[in-house]
């Protein structure tokens, strides 16, 4: 495990990025046009990104990107 210590507007920034990586994820995992095999690798990818964000963001902020476990 690795420790790192940010300040606050790193952390804004990071916020950010994972917030929008989760976006573009969620965009291609409904995208008809994608394989189920490459959605199931940006499945596998969302769930690392998500615990990450889960623990900057508020519950509130996490429940806008928890997945319903009947997607896959």
């Amino acid at each position: 495990m690795l420790g790192f210590l940010f300040n606050e507007r790193e952390c804004r920034e990071l916020d950010y990025v994972l917030r929008k990586e989760l976006d573009e994820m969620l965009f291609d995992l409904n995208d008809k046009r994608i394989d189920a095999d490459i959605k199931v690798a940006i499945e596998s990818r969302y769930k690392t990104v998500f615990r990450m964000y889960a623990r900057l963001a508020s519950p509130k902020e996490i429940s806008r990107y928890a997945r319903n476990r009947m997607h896959h």
